[in-house]
């Protein structure tokens, strides 16, 4: 009896020391949740009849350390979830590494090469269906402007030009020009220049040109937003400030200020493009003239350059016209249990009937926890407890071998003596 119990004992510390060692192996896996040997007694009817290893459990709620690799699509869950894949055959498998790529297809994929599941676009402020991530590789279309923001102080201290009337070619007739750029629907970049002229003690005249030719039109039957009138040959604007030195707001009998309205020709190909100039925030104070805004919107085309994501999970696709757009977020999955999930590698589990349903949600909402962008989760096992586990096992091992040894001697002996 005792030779069966000691020698059930060792087998059950071989198998307690693969689980330890393959702890140990992994210690630098990322991802990677430790495991634990359980002991259960063998039992023979009412009597104990050994031991043996009745599972082995993974620790998967205890989250590793996190380790920053600076690389644009590795991720972190800061917080409980996993990240969500689709294997070829449709079924999903669950994994806290975030090592991400594209494939040759433009979809976003996992270490293992499998689908990453994510939601689509936002339409009208709701997230698309849940499913695989394509990243858009082509070029995205250019943008006409619409409209350019410029905010500045024009210097109280001007005087009015001594050469009159304004004239672009002569920088007497001007006290400062600025340029803006607007962009045709083609994605053709055209500069239009601001001429700032003192006209009075709290009006300024500004005269517009575009690609070095006098401005003289408008948007058909408009000149202003305050009011619409016929478009006049000079198509100037007059920017009028109170003695406070802010600009004053256009009323119906004052229609040029704040903003206004222009337009670029078509040009080959391309469309007329209407746009509006809005001071809203220009002053006219003492001291040097500045410039704090002058911003227009609208760009040219752009290639594909790359993608990153962001904290909230969100995959940004850049471009080569340094501008970007969310083309889908990524998908956290959440379980009643999480140590209920089955394992099928080191790394990756599925859900099963003591694990629940897998609950989604985007990171940082609900039960979903946190992204660290540029970073990824390290393996939970303690090398100082499993070297501990080591030596107690060892220690076990020669206790075993100690009773199979006085066994074979006291059997030894009772043979001797018979």
């Amino acid at each position: 009896m005792s030779f069966d119990i000691a020698l059930s004992g060792i087998q059950a510390i071989n198998e307690q020391l693969e689980t330890v060692s393959h702890n140990i192996a992994n210690a630098a896996t990322y991802g990677f949740k430790a495991g634990r040997a359980n002991f259960a007694t063998v039992m023979a009817g009412t009597k104990a009849n050994g031991v043996e290893i009745g599972s082995v459990t993974q620790n998967i709620s205890q989250n590793g350390a996190t380790t920053t690799t600076g690389r644009a699509l590795d991720a972190s869950i800061d917080g409980k979830g996993f990240f969500v894949g689709r294997d070829p055959q449709g079924g999903m498998t669950y994994s806290r590494v975030g090592i991400f790529s594209t494939d040759t297809k433009g979809y976003l994929v996992d270490s293992n090469g499998k689908m990453v599941q994510g939601y689509g676009p936002a339409v009208g402020g709701t997230l698309g269906a849940m499913g695989d991530i394509k990243v858009p590789t082509g070029q995205i279309p250019a943008v006409a402007t619409t409209g350019i923001a410029y905010v500045g102080n024009v210097s109280a201290d001007w005087k009015a030009p001594a050469t009159t009337p304004f004239d672009s070619s002569k920088s007497g007739s001007y006290n400062m020009v600025k340029q803006s750029i607007v962009y045709d629907s083609l994605g053709n970049q055209h500069t239009m220049s601001q001429y700032f002229v003192k006209t009075g003690d709290n009006a300024v005249n500004v005269y517009y040109s575009m690609d070095g030719t006098r401005i003289t039109t408008g948007p058909t039957g408009t000149d202003d937003t305050a009011d619409a009138v016929a478009v006049t040959a000079a198509n100037t604007n007059t920017l009028t400030f109170g003695t406070d030195g802010q600009l004053v707001k256009a009323t119906a009998d004052t229609p040029n200020g704040i903003t206004k309205n222009l337009s670029l020709a078509a040009g080959a190909g391309a469309a007329q493009v209407d746009f509006t100039v809005d001071y809203t925030g220009t002053t006219q104070f003492a001291g040097d003239a500045t410039t704090t805004t002058n911003r227009s919107d609208g760009y040219a085309s752009g290639a594909f350059v790359g993608v990153e994501m962001a904290a909230d999970g969100s995959l940004v696709a850049k471009y080569s016209n340094d501008q970007s757009q969310v083309v889908g977020t990524i998908a956290i999955a959440n379980f009643a249990n999480e140590d209920g999930l089955q394992a099928i590698s080191d790394t990756s589990w599925q859900a099963n009937a003591n694990s629940g349903t897998a609950l989604f949600n985007v990171p940082g909402v609900g039960l979903a926890g946190k992204l660290n962008t540029g970073a990824l989760e390290g393996s939970n096992v303690d090398i100082t407890s499993e070297l501990v586990g080591l030596m107690t096992s060892q220690r076990n091992y020669q206790a075993n071998s100690k009773v199979l040894t006085t066994e074979s001697a006291m059997m030894q002996a009772l043979m001797q003596a018979l």
